[in-house]
């Protein structure tokens, strides 16, 4: 049986055989445990995970000794935020205000929820029609307690960046930390924790080629205001931060996945821009029920997302066999409403019901996307 053709990289990417070649060894002999001190074993588990971190550190513009290992970026968001407001509630016994935007990522919105159940205020601030939250927005809903704002990167199902130079400018402005999921930006835009000023960052290895269950956490734990409660305890690994023995074939991956990432970005980025925009001009000039979701030019390379006037959500299936892409609410598991990120942005029900998000990737060809053109306009014959 033949497999569709996956366009669903915002969702998941296939592990880069260079990255899964690099991994294989720490399956097999180098299986020791990096906290073992005493033997080889344990040097050389050691040593990979210092090389990894590197080239995390490297992929950020970030000193390697604020990376820290997670199990993903929804570990990380959880980390960074409720490790911090727990730290601001019980520790400086202060009502710590946070403002988030209306279409992060479920890993962002309900740890701020939860963070209100502990007595945080929380603004979640609207956003534009392409789905950016503007400073304009940020000056209205500062308040004197504000102490911690967490605006994603870019978008997991419109596609749309944000511009995090200007955040960071202004959360720097007004002495407040800046925390950004950059699950889906990580190795697509250039990330620098340094000149955008950001303090907190969370990305996932499967969103970048690497392996599933693996992800980072950069903290820049000199910030004098920035102290982080652990969530879980015992071992003391990752300074206590995140104790449990390290995944290290995990780390090894998400380590040469960055390292890649960093080695190839112009070209990929390059040739991805060229597939999503080839086929938003084929659908936009040949199917006037389409409307294309997100921004038209401040987007990720390798995301396009429609909404189809007067089209049935359920033709979908038959319609677009032999493609493995994103329909209705693209990252709620099992979801069948509209999603929250298109009515965000002024999206009616029906047509929200009616979205389709593609998602390109390192192994995606140009006949892959001729044959998803086709068959999108063939829905409308």
């Amino acid at each position: 049986m033949n497999k569709p053709i996956y366009l669903d990289n915002n969702a998941t990417t296939k592990l880069d055989p260079r990255v899964f070649e690099k991994m294989r060894p720490y399956f097999e002999e180098e299986f020791g445990n990096p906290a073992s001190h005493s033997h080889c074993y344990g040097w050389e588990a050691e040593l990979a995970v210092k090389n990894a971190r590197h080239e995390v550190a490297k992929l950020l513009n970030a000193n390697k000794k604020h990376i820290f290992w997670t199990s993903g970026a929804t570990e990380s968001n959880n980390i960074a935020i409720l490790g911090l407001i727990k730290n601001l509630i019980y520790t400086k016994k202060t009502k710590p205000h946070i403002i988030t935007s209306a279409i992060e990522h479920k890993a962002v919105l309900d740890v701020v929820k939860y963070c209100e159940n502990l007595g945080a205020e929380v603004s979640v601030a609207p956003v534009n029609e392409y789905g950016q939250v503007e400073i304009a927005t940020l000056d209205k809903l500062k308040k004197d307690n504000t102490a911690f704002v967490s605006i994603m990167a870019a978008n997991n199902e419109i596609g749309t960046c944000n511009d995090l130079q200007a955040i960071g400018n202004w959360c720097k402005q007004h002495d407040i930390i800046f925390h950004t999921d950059a699950a889906q930006a990580t190795g697509k835009i250039r990330l620098n924790v340094e000149t955008m000023n950001i303090d907190l960052l969370s990305l996932s290895g499967h969103k970048m080629y690497g392996p599933k269950g693996v992800g980072a956490l950069f903290a820049n734990l000199e910030h004098p205001n920035i102290k982080l409660s652990p969530l879980m305890f015992g071992g003391g690994q990752e300074g206590g931060l995140r104790p449990g023995t390290l995944n290290v074939p995990g780390i090894v991956g998400l380590g040469e996945a960055s390292r890649i990432a960093v080695l190839h970005f112009d070209e990929e980025n390059e040739k991805n821009c060229s597939l999503r925009d080839h086929l938003i001009n084929e659908i936009i000039n040949n199917v006037p029920q389409a409307k294309l979701n997100g921004h038209p030019t401040e987007r990720l390379s390798n995301n396009i997302n429609f909404s189809f006037k007067d089209l049935s959500a359920d033709l979908f299936a038959l319609g677009l066999s032999g493609l493995a892409v994103s329909s209705g609410s693209a990252c709620s598991s099992k979801s069948s409403g509209a999603s929250y990120v298109l009515k965000a942005i002024g999206v009616e029900d029906k047509l929200a019901k009616a979205s389709l998000r593609i998602g390109l990737g390192r192994f995606t060809k140009k006949e892959d996307i001729d044959l998803c053109c086709k068959k999108i306009k063939g829905l409308f014959k």
